[in-house]
C-alpha cells in the first residue's frame, strides 16, 4: 500500500516544522512547501530513517547558517542566507528525495537506496559546515584545484580545519544512519562519501561556478548526487 497509515501524522508533523520555520524565518514560505513535499517522498520511500536524516541535515545547516554571522557579513561571499530558499531546499535534499522515489518504485532497494540517500546528506551536511564555519575558524586557505593561497570565503577554497568540521558533520550523519541499521560498516562508507562530496563541490565551485558556469544551488545538488554516487560504488566493492 503507497500511502502507509502513518504517512499523515508525518505529514502533519512536517507542516508544523514548516510553519515554524516561516514563523522563525529559517525557510521561505516556498522552501517551506518544497521541504515538506520532500520530506513526504522522503518519509514514503525509505521511511524514519530517511526522516531522521533530513531533520539533523536542516538542523546542522540552520545553527552552521546562524553561526557568527556578523563576522561572515565582512566577507565578500558570506555563505547561505539564514532563511533559505526553494533552490536551496532542493539543492541539498534533492538528491535524497530522488532517490527515495526510486525506493517507492522499487522497494526491493530500499536499504541499497537508503545508504545513499544518507550519503547524499553526509555531502550536505559536510559542505554546509565546512564552508560556514571554516571561513571563521580556517587558518589557512588554498585553491582546491591548484593548492595556492587564497582569500576565504571564495568558491573553491578549503582550509584543514573546514575540512575537519565537515568530516565531523558527516559523521554526524553517519550516527544517525547507524541507529537505523545493523551495518556499522555503513558508517565508514558514509564519512568518505561526505568526504568525496564535499571535495567535489569545492571542485566544482572553483572550476565552474567561478566562471559562472554553474550556479551555487546546482553545485551542491551535483555534489550530493556524486557523493550517493560514491555510496553506490563502495557498497558494490565492499
Amino acid at each position: 500500500m503507497l500511502i502507509q497509515h502513518t504517512a499523515l501524522p508525518v505529514a502533519i508533523l512536517l507542516i508544523a516544522g514548516g510553519y515554524f520555520s516561516v514563523y522563525f524565518r529559517k525557510l521561505t514560505i516556498g522552501a517551506a512547501t518544497t521541504g515538506v513535499l520532500c520530506g513526504i517522498l522522503i518519509f514514503l520511500g525509505i521511511g524514519y530513517a530517511g526522516l531522521a536524516l533530513l531533520a539533523a541535515f536542516f538542523l546542522l545547516g540552520t545553527l552552521a547558517t546562524a553561526w557568527g554571522r556578523k563576522a561572515k557579513t565582512q566577507l565578500d561571499k558570506p555563505g547561505d542566507a539564514v532563511q533559505r530558499e526553494s533552490g536551496q531546499v532542493l539543492a541539498n535534499a534533492g538528491a535524497a528525495t530522488l532517490l527515495s522515489f526510486v525506493a517507492i518504485v522499487f522497494p526491493a532497494y530500499k536499504e541499497v537506496l537508503l545508504l545513499m540517500a544518507a550519503g547524499s546528506f553526509a555531502s550536505a551536511t559536510a559542505d554546509t559546515l565546512s564552508s560556514e564555519l571554516g571561513v571563521l575558524y580556517g587558518k589557512r586557505f588554498y585553491n582546491c584545484l591548484n593548492w595556492k593561497r587564497e582569500r576565504k570565503g571564495l568558491d573553491g577554497v578549503i582550509s584543514l580545519e573546514g575540512t575537519l568540521i565537515g568530516i565531523a558533520g558527516a559523521g554526524v550523519i553517519a550516527l544517525i544512519y547507524r541507529l537505523f541499521s545493523v551495518s556499522a560498516g555503513g558508517m565508514v562508507i558514509l564519512v568518505f562519501a561526505g568526504l568525496m562530496g564535499n571535495f567535489s563541490d569545492s571542485v566544482l565551485g572553483a572550476g565552474l561556478e567561478r566562471r559562472n558556469f554553474l550556479g551555487n544551488d546546482w553545485v551542491n545538488f551535483l555534489s550530493t548526487l556524486f557523493a550517493a554516487g560514491i555510496t553506490l560504488v563502495l557498497i558494490s566493492v565492499f
